[in-house]
Order: C-alpha cells, then structure tokens, then sequence
C-alpha cells in the first residue's frame, strides 16, 4: 500500500497542468447560470412533546422548559396532569400512536378499538392542534423511516446523538425555509391507469416516506420531501426531476466544465460526485490534495443524479467517473444507485468500454480513495460531445448514449438488460390477441398505437419504459415485456406492427367494426347462453352497433325475431 499511495504523491506532484487547467474549468462551470429552485417555508412556535420513559422524558423535559413549550407523552403508569412546569400524558405500554406530519404541524393520534381516535394534542390542552417538534426517544421510533421527517428527531439510544439533539432543539423556533426539490409531471407518469398500477419504483426507494400512492398517479409531498433523489434516478419515465438543481443546469455545467478542462491542457479528467454534505467532509480531511485530474462535482445528495447524467458526462469527455458513498447516503438510496449504475455498467460494456469507468466509491481510508481515483480503467479517447443538456430524461439518455454507440469499437444492435431496466419491447401473441386495444388505452407513454381505420396494434420502442401496465390491462394475457437496448435509433423511433388482422365488416351495412378473431371467440363464449339461443341473436353479435338496434327494435317498439 505505501509504495501505492507514494506513486500517487509522485503523480499529484507533478500535474501542475491538471491542476491550472481545473481551475479554470471550475470558473467557467461557475459562471453557467442556474434556475432558480423554489421554496418550501415551515413556521415553529417551539411546542415540543417528548415521547418516551417517564423518568426520561420529565428529566429532558425539565432541561427544555425554558426555551420551549415542553409536553411529555409517558410510556408507562402514572397519572395524567401537569408535572411541573409542563403537561405530562401518560399511556399503556404498546399503545397504538401514530403520528404524521413535519415541522410546525405533527398530528399525534392515539388509535383505540372501543372509542374514537385521540388527537394528543387537543387532550393536553383544549386549544391546541398539533406539535411543533418531536423528540421521540423509543427504540425504534415511532417512525422509523432512513430519513426522518423535519422537526421529528429520534437518537435511537445513542447518547451522542441525543446530546446533538438536545443542543439544536432550543434554535427550531421561527420561520424556516428549504428547497422544493423535485418537479412531477403526471402527464407521463407511469404509476398506473385506469385503476391498474404499474411502476412503482418511486414508491419503493423513497427514504422519506414522501411519496403516496392515488391509483393512477402518485403525489409527493414537498413538506416531508429531503432531496434524497433515489425517485429521479429511479423513474424510468422522467416525471420527477430533481430540481436543485434542474438536470438541464447539471450537464450545462459539466459539458462546459470538462470542454474548459480540455481546452487548457488538462487530460484524462477523473469526476468524482460527491454530496453537500458528509462527502464534502471526508474530501477536506484528506491529508493529501487531489490530484489535478480528479475534478470534484459537489452535488445536494449523490442520489439525485443518475444514468442520463452518468452517460452524459462520459460522453462530454470525462475519463472516469466516481460517486462518493458515506455512511450517511440511506440505505435504499445507495441501491438505487447500484441498480441503476448496474443498468448503466452493461450498456458500457455492450459498447465496448470498460464497465469499470463508473463505479462507487465508498470504503476505506483517504488514501484508499486516491487509489480509487488515479486506479483502474479508463475510458478510451471518444471525440467529445457539445449536446446541450435538456430536462427531459429520456431524451439525453438516448443522445448520451447514440453518441457513445457512434464511436465504440464493437457493437451488437440489440443488447439484453436486466429485468427492471427502463428500456425494451413488448411481444404480442397473435393467436391470443384480439386487437381490444386495451394496452393503448393504458400505455402512459405513447409506445402503444391502434391502426386509426385499420385493426392493427404498433408499437414505438423509444417510449416504452417498461411499466407492464399493457400486460395488466390485457383481457388475453397476450402481452410479455422484454427488456432489451435496440442501438439503431431509426428503429428504435420507428413504429412497427405488432399484430394486424382482417377486419370484420358487418354482415347488415357492410361497415368494419371489429376484427374477425374478436367476433368469433365471442361468438364461441355466447353461444349456449340463455340470451343467444336463437340463430338471429347469434347473428347480431356480427352487426355494428347501430344495425344490432335496428334490428332488434322495429319501427314500432317491439323487438323483431
């Protein structure tokens, strides 16, 4: 390891280039403009309920009291009352108590079996609604999301967090505000339709518990909303966007930053991602600078930029790059983002570039990391892109990766992915399908198409995020999802025919209104039902609406036989 981390001394020495030409680049990126985030605002008049131990909670309570309106909630035996200078509620062990809410509006409920519902904070004084603050001392809490609500705080037992705690308690009085980090578009939402749900990969990586499910959509709520990312990176349709920054500011920044790199004689620039915040940190404790080549992309969380910015930036020219774990990144983010690098690794190597150009790095010491960052393969020289970076996912991870497609050494038009990937086709029995339409009516995005006159089923593979809501909706289980990358843009933007059949005209008019195979196993599933025994009713399931009603209405009311 020594002779390792000597080498890599010897290298940082000696890169006065690198270093000259990242300061420069980090002044041009600084001077590309950023769209303004909007503001989420939360107002705290400091009431406080400590939940816990009576022993505990009263003791913590009497260290509060002075700087806010402190009320306990006691686990335990006792009598309910004021204790003190603060109002103490005392409750079985096991109690059902549910809470909701964020900073300055916390609904705590207790749930009984014989009576209605307790709002806890109208039991404590009559006038009063809700909580401001929470400190939650059971093991586990109350809520036991990864990342907590604003305002709710839950040590867990660990004495350090819970000193930190104390100390930050008494400055949450007032007016505070944040960003509003995501933007949703329900219009290509893919969640569901028609009351069948589809993707729900939001739902499943959300560390906040923001995010709900209403059948056919979702509805994030900003107020519980920490910026986590995991939604953005997982949504394979590109309805929520991380907004702070908004993806078009990112790759703006990182095509000008690295083309600036470039243009002052830096070479093989190495990106390495990492957050505001804990990642910021473990970079300053290094005992050691950077190497110039290793250009440090500080982002609000690492889970906020995902494939299309990956792809992007290997595309704009960068040699590596590396996203920088830590302890803190919640758990269900950081396998998001392994699951979606996992996407992102075989459509590098199914181009022909080493898989290993992207990857975390998360484990060991400082000098583990300026291994990771000067170690390892790189990506072969690709003449750089100059594509302006867009909002619209799906549309800069198809350019990313045309752009690379163009320039790799080998490449198989059609590459297998994983199962949960965001790209791929659909298959069509034909002998099962009946052309109902009902996968069209379903798709949240366009991939599906009906013939207009023409009893035909086309598919656009572009824009099909593999949600499975088609193979929902399908009364013929006729429909199985493949998840593939078709390489061939024009194919891939071109509509193709799924299935098409003869229309069935009708037997009164001559009018097309249906396909032949829908009428004949119609006509199998009716015949022998009380309503279709006769020849003539038999027959009128091969007449267009409108003729079936004349012919089973005359002219003077009565049905004819």
């Amino acid at each position: 390891m020594n002779s390792r981390v000597n080498t890599l001394e010897r290298k940082a020495a000696g890169d006065s280039p690198n270093r000259a030409a990242r300061e420069q680049a980090f002044q041009a990126a600084g001077s590309v403009p950023i769209e303004a985030t909007s503001r989420v605002s939360y107002r705290s008049q400091g009431r406080l309920l400590i939940i816990g131990e009576p022993d505990q909670a009263l003791a913590i309570g009497g260290v509060l009291k002075d700087s806010l309106h402190c009320h306990v909630l006691a686990q335990g035996e006792g009598i309910t009352g004021a204790q003190g200078d603060f109002p103490v509620l005392f409750i079985g062990q096991g109690a059902d108590v549910r809470i909701a809410g964020h900073l300055g509006d916390f609904a705590v409920i207790l749930v009984s079996k014989t009576r209605d519902d307790i709002n806890l904070a109208q039991a404590i004084e009559a006038d009063f609604t809700h909580f401001d603050l929470i400190l939650d001392l059971g093991i586990p809490p109350l809520l036991n999301w990864e990342m907590p609500p604003l305002g709710y705080y839950a040590p867990r037992g660990d004495a350090a967090s819970l000193e930190r705690m104390l100390a930050e308690l008494p400055d949450m009085v007032g007016e505070f505000d944040k960003a509003k980090f995501f933007h949703y578009n329900p219009a290509i939402c893919a969640h569901g339709n028609s009351g069948l749900q589809g993707c729900r990969r939001c739902l499943d990586v959300c560390p906040t518990g923001a995010i709900t499910s209403l059948i056919d959509k979702i509805a994030v709520d900003p107020y519980l909303c920490q910026g986590g990312g995991s939604c953005a990176t997982a949504c394979p349709s590109g309805a929520i966007i991380y907004s702070f920054p908004k993806p078009a500011d990112t790759l703006n920044r990182l095509r000008v930053l690295l083309r600036t790199y470039r243009e002052a004689g830096g070479s093989h620039p190495v990106l390495l991602v990492h957050d505001s915040e804990a990642g910021k940190s473990r970079l300053a404790r290094l005992g050691d600078p950077l190497p110039g080549q290793v250009i440090p992309i500080e982002v609000e969380e690492v889970g906020s930029i995902g494939m299309e910015v990956w792809l992007a930036a290997l595309a704009y020219g960068a040699s590596r790059l590396l996203i920088l774990t830590t302890p803190q990144v919640p758990p269900s983010v950081l396998q998001e983002i392994k699951e979606q690098m996992g996407f992102a690794h075989v459509l590098l190597e199914g181009m022909g570039y080493p898989a290993s150009a992207l990857r975390l790095s998360g484990s060991g010491t400082g000098q583990d990391l300026l291994a990771d960052l000067t170690e390892g393969a790189f990506m072969p020289p690709v003449n750089p892109a100059s594509f302006a970076g867009g909002n619209a996912k799906r549309d800069t991870l198809f350019t990313a990766i045309d752009f690379l497609a163009a320039q790799a050494l080998s490449l198989n038009i059609v590459l297998a992915l994983p199962r949960q990937a965001p790209f791929g086709e659909i298959q069509v029995k034909r002998d099962a399908c009946t052309l109902c339409m009902a996968c069209v009516s379903v798709c949240p995005g366009a991939a599906l198409f009906d013939g207009g006159d023409a009893p035909r089923l086309e598919f656009l593979e572009a824009n099909c995020v593999q949600c499975g809501l088609c193979e929902l909706a399908c009364p013929e289980d006729a429909i199985a999802r493949r998840s593939r990358f078709l390489f061939d843009p024009r194919q891939r933007r071109r509509r193709r025919v799924l299935h098409e059949e003869e229309a069935f005209h009708c037997i009164a008019c001559g009018q097309p209104f249906a396909t032949r195979s829908m009428i004949e196993k119609l006509t199998a599933r009716l015949n022998g039902h009380w309503m279709f025994q006769d020849d003539a009713a038999l027959k009128r399931l091969q007449m267009c609406g409108e003729c079936r009603v004349r012919n089973m209405f005359g002219s003077d009311g009565g049905m004819l036989t």
